[in-house]
């Protein structure tokens, strides 16, 4: 046998080599494709859809757990629960960036969000303590240890100036939930993705059908104790977050009055507001759910001067007449988001 057909002969075996290698290559690596992951955690839902390669199931439970232990006080077993009771003053990184954002917006609501009104939300009988309509004495008595002025962090170290303050993270935990995982899909390779915890929604770039992800925002329907859902409109969403609080969610009937679960960090009281639903649209969800919760204690007005100066805030707000209509503003950031309304 010459060299030259010895030669070519094996020049031809190494390519169909390659050529081998490179199908199996391209058969074993799957194809990206949206999945869909739900299931339920602090007592709500929640709904995840990805454009992925594989499935991430095991990552989105693992975020979701870590946070739980880190700042669920329902949780006995968590660091905010440890803090809480003072048996512990280090707090890890999870914690660390709820209390920085939560200090921040307390700044920027002028107190009206408080991640240590805890006491007070126990003792109106909505925390994870049975409580029932406390008295002015109570509350003033319990408002000697709420503010989150009253703590710092130093470090990793929690200091609070007094040991009954306690904290909690509810009314921002979801929003942050959904951040963690939106960066967890994007560092695996996902540039499309939904996530929806107990309402609060990340979206980003387009669903499988290569539109803008399309969010409702629901109306309200009140029914004596019970509370109903229609679509008021729809937002198209990329890169951004909405979240909606409302006094009509949770809430109790005392003396033929509703008492709602907002409760007012600066004066210890039931939200008393005509102001039944803020939705937030913001960069982030964390942001957006703090704010809704700040928007519920501050009210229609001060709402309305929040647009002013915050203007990357995309801000509507539901309230009632005194006919009992629903009144329905929005500012312009939010405006220009909305891709549909429904007929009447």
């Amino acid at each position: 046998m010459s060299n030259s057909v010895f030669h070519s002969r094996r020049y031809i075996a190494i390519i169909i080599a390659l050529a081998i290698a490179l199908v199996i290559m391209f058969c074993s690596r799957e194809r990206k494709r949206f999945w869909t992951d739900e299931g339920i955690i602090w007592t709500t839902e929640y709904h995840i859809t990805y454009e992925s390669n594989r499935q991430l199931t095991d990552s989105i439970t693992a975020i979701l757990t870590a946070i739980d232990n880190s700042v669920s006080p329902y949780n006995k077993e968590s660091l905010i629960t440890r803090i809480n009771n003072n048996t512990t003053q280090e707090a890890d990184s999870l914690f660390c960036k709820l209390y920085n954002v939560s200090l921040a917006i307390n700044s920027g609501s002028q107190g009206s969000f408080d991640p240590t009104v805890m006491p007070l939300v126990n003792a109106w009988g909505f925390g994870y303590k049975t409580g029932s309509l406390p008295s002015q004495r109570q509350i003033d008595s319990l408002l000697t240890f709420v503010g989150i002025t009253k703590t710092h962090l130093k470090e990793k170290t929690i200091i609070k100036e007094d040991p009954r303050i306690q904290f909690d993270f509810s009314s921002i935990a979801k929003g942050f939930a959904c951040d963690e995982i939106g960066r967890m899909l994007k560092r695996n390779g996902a540039s499309n993705f939904v996530i929806e915890i107990g309402g609060e929604v990340v979206a980003y770039g387009v669903n499988s059908r290569g539109e803008t992800w399309h969010v409702s925002v629901d109306l309200p329907q009140d029914e004596d104790s019970a509370v109903s859902h229609q679509p008021t409109l729809i937002l198209g969403l990329s890169k951004r977050a909405v979240a909606t609080s409302g006094n009509y969610r949770k809430f109790k009937i005392v003396d033929g009055k509703k008492v709602s679960h907002i409760i007012d960090p600066k004066t210890g009281l039931s939200s008393q507001s005509n102001l039944l639903s803020a939705t937030i649209v913001a960069p982030d969800c964390m942001t957006a759910d703090a704010w809704a919760t700040a928007c519920m204690v501050m009210g229609t007005e001060r709402v309305k001067q929040l647009s002013d100066t915050h203007q990357d805030l995309g801000i509507m707000t539901i309230t009632a007449d005194s006919l009992g209509n629903y009144v329905v503003w929005a500012n312009e950031t939010f405006t220009k988001l909305v891709i549909q309304v429904p007929s009447q």
